[in-house]
């Protein structure tokens, strides 16, 4: 039997000047790094790179139409993954200065 539990969507995310651009901004730049990184790639990528690059395309014109027209439904991708990066950053901080004790 399946159980099917609907959650509950996000609130809109809080208005603040300056917001529009710093979105715009983050909803360019993340695709913009797939394209960097499939572009250097240090052998051929064959139709992989293409794909890639076409795709990062298109989900960075969607990203950048929520960021601009539909702002309070879009969430910072640089901060969510900031977090995350920021806590293994601590978390190896706290084991290295445990191990040289």
């Amino acid at each position: 039997m399946w159980l099917l539990v609907a959650r509950e969507p996000r609130p809109d995310a809080p208005e603040w000047p300056g917001r529009h651009l710093l979105a715009a901004v983050d909803a360019v730049a993340w695709p913009l790094m797939w394209v960097l990184l499939i572009r250097h790639v240090p052998g051929p990528a064959g139709l992989v790179g293409p794909f890639v690059t076409a795709l990062a395309v298109l989900l960075g014109l969607g990203r950048l139409h929520r960021a601009l027209w539909v702002n309070h439904r879009y969430w910072f991708t640089t901060w969510r993954w900031g977090k995350v990066l920021g806590a293994i950053l601590l978390i190896g901080a706290v084991l290295k200065l445990s191990m040289s004790a």
